[in-house]
């Protein structure tokens, strides 16, 4: 598998709405992170899909090596 461009080396802070869908880039190349552009088109990489239960701030994985996408785990701490 092919690794992931990090996009940077900490997580997007985004207020997220309830009840809206969000598609986190998972490729690091999309040009409006942390969300897919559609950038991926042509790799093994896809846009993962994110409902926000609540209105409330969430942290988008910025460099692209969490183990719980969307939502960043300290991965880029380890780059």
């Amino acid at each position: 598998m092919t690794n992931p461009t990090i996009a940077q080396k900490s997580p997007y802070a985004v207020e997220v709405e309830a009840g809206k869908t969000y598609y986190w880039c998972a490729c690091g190349k999309s040009v409006k992170q942390p969300f897919c552009d559609g950038s991926h088109k042509g790799s093994e990489f896809a846009p993962v899909k994110y409902t926000a239960s609540q209105s409330t701030t969430i942290f988008f994985c910025g460099c692209k090596h969490t183990h719980k996408a969307p939502l960043c785990d300290g991965s880029h701490l380890k780059l």
